[in-house]
């Protein structure tokens, strides 16, 4: 599935792929046109210097090809593969100025996107014996979404929502901006009346039982989000609900407790972390 993500998102990716250019470039890389002439064609290769899960290979193909598309790209190792250190994911060969300006965007790309795969396929291997599927959120770098969550598939775990566009999710300022928790239930239920026969995935956020079991009277939602729930919680929570709607662990969740999180029978584990904390994978393009 390699460039499934990419079809279904293939706007914003290019809308991505043509800021990302144009933030860096502009109307063009002074260095190279000031030391390397314009006819100069020579190859690099990606090295690898931090052991990782390699993400990013087919982004970063678009972006040669969208700034020249007479670069030859040669992919030897796929998205989601594990690297060691010297391994060599591709090489690249072309105009030498187009090769060097868009060697950060390039670079910025495969380190960010490996990272994120990287701790995502930690974090999935350590609850792979249960049946939890781990999704990112929407705790993303502004203008970079995509690409991070096309890492997180890459690394085993599974997309939430994109945005606040393509699902409902109840939370608890939506709650606090309102009067009642009820009150909010019965005028979502109106507003997807309106939206039928179109269906709308709805999350709600709850914080304690009382919450829950409110929740349980509609039987329209989709999944209760258990926020912050210490494991004793998210146990009672998850009896309680029995498998009448989906459940979702969210909040401190971390690579320590998220194995007992796993146990408790949670349908889905999020965690931001696995876009705002992953650690930085050092890559390097060298010419050859």
């Amino acid at each position: 599935m390699p460039n499934s993500f990419y079809k279904e998102y293939k706007k914003s990716i290019d809308f991505f792929i043509k800021n990302a250019l144009s933030e860096d470039i502009r109307d063009g890389d002074l260095t190279a046109k000031a030391c390397i002439s314009s006819k100069s064609i020579k190859s690099a290769k990606l090295n690898v210097k931090t052991p990782c899960i390699i993400a990013g290979i087919n982004l970063v193909e678009k972006i040669y090809k969208f700034y020249d598309s007479e670069i030859k790209f040669k992919k030897l190792i796929a998205d989601g593969a594990y690297v060691n250190i010297d391994s060599t994911p591709f090489l690249v060969e072309g105009n030498t100025r187009s090769i060097l300006a868009t060697e950060r965007v390039v670079l910025n790309t495969l380190q960010r996107m490996s990272s994120i795969a990287t701790i995502t396929n930690n974090l999935k291997k350590k609850i792979e014996s249960f049946d939890t599927v781990l999704l990112d959120t929407r705790k993303t770098t502004p203008n970079f979404r995509y690409p991070e969550k096309w890492a997180v598939k890459i690394g085993g775990g599974q997309n939430h929502r994109m945005g606040l566009f393509d699902a409902i999710m109840i939370k608890d300022n939506h709650i606090d901006y309102s009067i009642t928790l009820k009150e909010v239930l019965l005028k979502t239920q109106i507003y997807l009346e309106k939206l039928k026969p179109k269906k709308i995935f709805v999350v709600v956020e709850a914080r304690n039982i009382k919450e829950i079991k409110k929740v349980l009277n509609f039987s329209w939602v989709n999944r209760i989000l258990l926020d912050n729930m210490s494991i004793s919680e998210i146990e009672k929570a998850v009896k309680i609900i029995g498998g009448r709607i989906q459940t979702e662990a969210s909040g401190n969740i971390n690579e320590y407790n998220i194995v007992n999180v796993a146990k408790t029978g949670v349908n889905y584990i999020s965690m931001g972390a696995l876009t705002h904390s992953a650690p930085y994978i050092d890559l390097s393009l060298k010419a050859y």
